[in-house]
């Protein structure tokens, strides 16, 4: 899938969104990709993650495991389509990404994280981690958008669907608050002082 085709299928569905936004870090931006708007379509959730398991088909994947909660839904498509288990991590009380629900790995397990959405890659870079505490063996990620530009580093080799530039400013810095525009919080997580 060619990345012009993906953020095609950002814009039909009204996905891809302009404005004066919070990104989940506390950062702001112009732009905001609200994944959910996508991935409640089936068939576009079916495609973008079948384009995403073709980046690591034969690679031997046995679990795919997104973080919580916007992961989730791209993570389970992609499980499906190489044919893997779909795991997630999730926050615990010390706001630190961990296995919940009685999911767990088994020593050396195959592991691919998938994530909606790369910013800064904090909160893939923490499911790494987690999985790696639980003694997975983590092979790569993987994320429909990569907001950075490809300048994230997350330990693994790497992929995105399609890559975006597009700045990410503290609030002192964007030039819409300098204007005094209100910005919006259109994400689902309520500590902005992590980052997806």
């Amino acid at each position: 899938m060619r990345p012009e085709e993906v953020i095609e299928r950002f814009r039909r569905t009204g996905a891809l969104l302009e404005g004066h936004f919070i990104l989940t870090s506390g950062l702001h931006s112009s732009v905001y990709l609200q994944c959910a708007l996508v991935l409640q379509h089936p068939p576009e959730a079916e495609a973008l993650a079948r384009a995403l398991a073709d980046g690591f088909a034969g690679r031997g994947i046995e679990t795919v495991v997104a973080p919580a909660i916007g992961g989730i839904v791209i993570g389970y498509e992609v499980a499906r389509a190489l044919g893997a288990r779909s795991l997630w991590t999730e926050r615990d009380a010390a706001g630190g990404m961990t296995l919940r629900r009685g999911f767990s790995a088994r020593a050396g397990e195959s592991v691919l994280v998938v994530e909606d959405v790369i910013t800064t890659g904090g909160s893939t870079r923490e499911t790494i981690a987690a999985m790696r505490a639980a003694g997975a063996s983590v092979v790569g990620a993987a994320s429909i958008i990569d907001r950075s530009g490809g300048r994230v580093d997350v330990g693994v080799p790497r992929i995105a669907l399609a890559t975006l530039d597009v700045p990410a400013l503290a609030p002192s810095a964007c030039p819409a608050c300098l204007r005094g525009e209100q910005a919006i919080k259109p994400g689902s997580r309520k500590d902005v002082n992590r980052e997806s």
